[in-house]
């Protein structure tokens, strides 16, 4: 593989490791506003 392959796929590898990484911030941001939800509601 030439330099330049090898420069598209660690390009591509790390666009796909930014996307998985802002998918599982994402999901762990809507289960703490999901708790935080919860947590409001039982003590008010």
């Amino acid at each position: 593989m030439s330099a330049l392959g090898w420069l598209m796929a660690a390009n591509a590898t790390l666009w796909i490791g930014l996307g998985l990484y802002a998918a599982f911030l994402a999901r762990t941001q809507k289960r703490l506003e999901t708790r935080l939800r919860q947590w409001e509601n039982d003590h008010d």
